[in-house]
C-alpha cells in the first residue's frame, strides 16, 4: 500500500475514533477537501499531489485530540511533518504542506503565497458545501437550534465560507454556490 493510502486509512481510524469529538462525519469533510484541493490545483497549475496530501492532513490535530483545535493549523502541520518524513517523502514537499496546513484556516487569516496555500485554503471553504449534512447536525443537534435559526445558521456558514475564497475560486464554484442557496430557499 502506497502512503496516500496509508494516510487516508490513517485519518478514517482518527475520524471514527471515539475520541475525535467531530465525530466520523468529519471523514466526509477531508474527503471533500482533498477531492477539491485536487480540483483547484489542476485548474491553478499547482502542485497535485501537495494539495492532495495537505487536503487529507489539514485537521488531522482537530481529529486526534479536541483540545488542539484552537490551534491545530499549527499541530496539524508538525503532525504532518512526522508522518510524512517516515515516509522520505522530499523536505521540500514537506515544507509545502506544512504552509498549506498552516494557511488553511479561513478564521486566521494569513496571506497565501503559493498557489497550493490558496488551494487547500479554497478547498477547506468550499467542501462546506458539499457536505451540507453535517453543517445541519451542527446547527440542530450539537447546538439545538430551531428550524429557521438553524437554517439561517446554514446560509450565514455557507456565505462566510465562500467569502473567504479567491476571486478565481468564487467564479469556479459559482454554480455549486447557486445550487445550495436554491436549495435552502
Amino acid at each position: 500500500m502506497d502512503m496516500l493510502e496509508n494516510i487516508k486509512e490513517d485519518i478514517k481510524r482518527r475520524c471514527i475514533s471515539p475520541d475525535n469529538f467531530f465525530g466520523e462525519g468529519s471523514y466526509s469533510h477531508i474527503e471533500s477537501v482533498a477531492n477539491n484541493a485536487v480540483e483547484l490545483a489542476r485548474l491553478y497549475q499547482a502542485d497535485v499531489e501537495v494539495c492532495e496530501l495537505a487536503g487529507w492532513l489539514h485537521d488531522i490535530a482537530s481529529i486526534t485530540d479536541y483540545k488542539l483545535y484552537e490551534d491545530h493549523h499549527i499541530h496539524g502541520a508538525n503532525m504532518a511533518e512526522e508522518i510524512l518524513k517516515a515516509y522520505n517523502y522530499p523536505t521540500d514537499k514537506i515544507q509545502l504542506v506544512k504552509l498549506c496546513i498552516l494557511n488553511h484556516r479561513g478564521s486566521v487569516l494569513k496571506e497565501k503565497t503559493t498557489r497550493e496555500e490558496i488551494c487547500v485554503a479554497d478547498a477547506d471553504a468550499i467542501s462546506h458545501y458539499d457536505t451540507l449534512p453535517s453543517l445541519f447536525y451542527l446547527a440542530f443537534v450539537q447546538r439545538k437550534l430551531n428550524i429557521d435559526d438553524g437554517i439561517e445558521f446554514v446560509k450565514n456558514k455557507l456565505e462566510r465560507s465562500y467569502n473567504k475564497m479567491s476571486e478565481q475560486s468564487k467564479e469556479y464554484y459559482q454554480h455549486k454556490r447557486a445550487m445550495i442557496q436554491a436549495l435552502l430557499k
